[in-house]
């Protein structure tokens, strides 16, 4: 078989991968919608969502430590694997406690964690796979497909079917879907061949500890890639922050109105999709740092008219061109990667990447919930410190402080796209370092 006969092999394993997953998607976000409804109806608290996501991240917070070296080394069909059984386990688990009737909020922080540790080790071996089975030319296209169209297309169905079904079947109905495509991903990734890359004969004395801190070294010795970290990190600081009151703000300032909810992350979904599609269609810009800075600043602009509007309308308007721009952010941004990275070590640097950037993220689902409950809600009530001061825009009520809260951290973003143009080593990024030479004996067998 030629190279170009294996190339059109591995794009269709690719394909018919993604596929599978966009069906597993569509199963946890009608999960999470759902126990979403499920946990505000119980609490009423932004913090009980918060700490949701929260668990989510931490654990795989701790297995970036060490999953690159899995993953550069181990069977990633495998992780894959192991990493889609896992996430059914815990919907399992959620099925059997609320259908005994012993559910409760701190069974979702557990279940979130165990599902978010194995679910990392899926997600790296998936990125670190692309270009494995996707032409270097495919790389934006292929980020927008994994990281976009599936995820945002799931949110065009999974909030109006979720929310439909909710009252109709409950959660464990919901959750019963959810399982039978988690068995598809499963089967699918089971059946098909991802090709592995050769790893390079190291040392026998080499340390453990060298090869855990690789990807920080390789990332730290080039000045363009720490400026990228570093804007990554405050980006998702910043991105988390407002993630962790986004459901609150919409349920309290809609009365706790699920449809609206619902139209709102539909909204979303079909934003995200248009934007992927459109993306996957175009290849982004030539220079993808564009592509990571402008939609930065548009997809945060839109999320200030987002955190100022009080109706349903406002809020599906602007949902949908936040969307529409985010798919620009990290598919550019995983393009710049997935260019410059060799294939062979791509497990251990993405990994380290995602430990470094998403060591903000815990800070910022941490403190999301709280400063919502018990800072900008009571500042925003009559008689608050803020109440005079924003209370011509956003009310003086219980929502009005979340309303206030999600516009500022947005603001923030704003200004952080455009404060990546006057950086010259981030701005640069592209003409600085070189995309790696591909060796096709080398890259995968």
């Amino acid at each position: 078989m030629n190279a170009a006969d294996i190339q059109k092999t591995n794009l269709r394993t690719f394909l018919i991968i993604w596929a599978s997953q966009v069906a597993s998607i569509l199963g946890s976000e009608m999960t999470n919608f759902a126990i979403t409804i499920w946990a505000w109806n119980i609490t009423g608290k932004a913090t009980s969502l918060s700490l949701i996501i929260l668990f989510t991240q931490i654990p795989r917070l701790i297995a970036a430590l060490f999953a690159g070296i899995l993953v550069d080394r181990c069977d990633r069909k495998l992780l894959m694997v192991l990493g889609d059984s896992a996430a059914g386990i815990s919907t399992i688990a959620i099925f059997i406690l609320l259908t005994t009737n012993r559910l409760e909020i701190w069974h979702l922080y557990i279940t979130a964690a165990f599902s978010g540790l194995f679910g990392y080790f899926q997600h790296l071996a998936y990125s670190a796979s692309i270009s494995a089975l996707v032409p270097k030319q495919h790389y934006t296209r292929a980020a927008a497909l994994c990281n976009h169209v599936g995820q945002f297309g799931s949110n065009i169905i999974a909030p109006g079917l979720a929310g439909a079904l909710y009252y109709q079947i409950g959660l464990q109905g919901i959750l019963t879907i959810d399982i039978a495509t988690f068995a598809i991903a499963l089967c699918t990734i089971y059946f098909v061949q991802i090709p592995q890359p050769v790893v390079k004969r190291e040392p026998e004395q080499q340390k453990l500890w060298q090869n855990l801190t690789f990807g920080w070294r390789y990332i730290f010795k080039n000045p363009s890639l720490r400026s990228l970290l570093i804007f990554l990190l405050i980006f998702n600081f910043i991105d988390y922050a407002i993630s962790g009151i986004h459901a609150s703000l919409i349920l309290s300032r809609s009365h706790n109105n699920t449809s609206v909810f619902a139209s709102v992350q539909s909204a979303i979904g079909l934003g995200g999709v248009i934007g992927a599609v459109s993306l996957s269609v175009w290849g982004g810009f030539k220079r993808r740092i564009h592509g990571m800075l402008l939609g930065t600043v548009l997809s945060y602009g839109c999320m200030v008219v987002f955190g100022l509007g009080n109706l349903p309308a406002t809020w599906i308007l602007a949902g949908f061109f936040t969307a529409v721009f985010w798919s620009s952010i990290s598919s550019s941004e995983q393009a710049i990667w997935l260019s410059k990275v060799p294939p062979e070590v791509q497990g251990r640097v993405f990994a380290n990447r995602y430990l470094l950037t998403q060591l903000a993220a815990p800070i910022g689902l941490a403190i999301a919930g709280p400063l919502a409950d018990h800072v900008f809600q009571p500042a925003m009530l009559p008689g608050g410190i803020l109440a005079n001061t924003f209370g011509d825009l956003f009310g003086n009520n219980y929502s009005s402080g979340i309303a206030l809260q999600y516009t500022l951290f947005a603001f923030c973003g704003v200004l952080l796209g455009l404060t990546g143009y006057t950086w010259g080593k981030l701005r640069n990024i592209e003409l600085v370092i070189p995309d790696y030479e591909v060796n096709d004996k080398s890259t995968i067998q």
